[in-house]
């Protein structure tokens, strides 16, 4: 039987921004390919247009050759399906939790009831464990708790695919390993596709179904990890020899990506 379409396809595609002077690249005919309800995590040297990859994907810049592709359907254009996470959760100070965590379904749904709005936000505040927070403005709450909310916001509107660019980043040890492991809740609760970009390798290994690794600037596809544990998953899970092993994998490829050491031969 043949592979399903997959949710996104990226199809050799480039980029360069313009400068006063001349191009530069950022994607070198990068591939890559995530199935629906798969968990992605993309890996890379600083600077190697992660976080392009996310802007093509959600439609807020179009590639200068190649192609993306979500269910299928070229992206040509802003896609109001897709959920999107940062490391700093920025909320509306004068809007409650509550509704910051409706604001998207105000834009993607406005003929849904308030009422079934208000549901589905506070059903996701309880599962995050902000129930009680609801009526509080974002400046009362832990930064810990607003990238909670964020996450809430973000998969509110049940998007085609959740974009998650370093959300856990500015957090504390502690905090970032608790979120990681509300992530694989919420994944048990509200199944969605996922892409995060990360510089955090534990954090990838830990969340992800395959873990991508893009070669330096300009970037392309330089090797894919999967990633065989099963989710929801312990985070005791990072200590196992399995784990230390994928690590110690990932990292001999970001060397690689930073021109430290050379590629071995195929």
């Amino acid at each position: 039987m043949a592979d399903p379409t997959p949710l996104v396809d990226i199809r050799a595609v480039r980029h360069a921004y313009r400068t006063p002077a001349g191009p530069l690249p950022v994607l070198d005919g990068l591939t890559l390919s995530i199935p629906e309800g798969r968990f992605c995590a993309v890996v890379g040297p600083s600077g190697c247009g992660k976080s392009t990859l996310t802007r093509l994907i959600a439609g807020l810049m179009k590639p200068d050759a190649g192609e993306v592709f979500l269910h299928g359907e070229r992206v040509r254009s802003p896609r109001k399906s897709v959920g999107m996470a940062f490391q700093n959760p920025v909320m509306l100070e004068w809007r409650t939790i509550l509704d910051n965590v409706i604001l998207p379904l105000e834009i993607v749904a406005p003929m849904m009831p308030r009422r079934e709005k208000e549901a589905r936000a506070r059903a996701l505040l309880a599962l995050v464990g902000l129930q009680g927070f609801e009526n509080k403005r974002p400046s009362q709450l832990s930064g810990g708790m607003r990238q909670r909310a964020s996450l809430c916001r973000a998969i509110v509107h049940k998007p085609e695919i959740l974009i998650m660019d370093e959300p856990f980043g500015a957090l504390d040890a502690f905090t970032r390993e608790d979120l990681w492991q509300l992530m694989h809740r919420l994944r048990a609760e509200e199944p969605f596709t996922a892409l995060l970009i990360t510089h955090d390798l534990r954090e990838s290994v830990y969340l992800a179904d395959e873990v991508v690794v893009l070669s330096g600037r300009p970037a392309r596809t330089q090797f894919t990890l999967k990633v065989p544990m099963p989710s929801p998953r312990p985070i005791d899970m990072l200590y196992t020899p399995e784990s230390v092993a994928m690590l110690a994998t990932l990292r001999a490829q970001i060397e690689i990506a930073q021109g430290r050491v050379p590629a071995e031969p195929h």
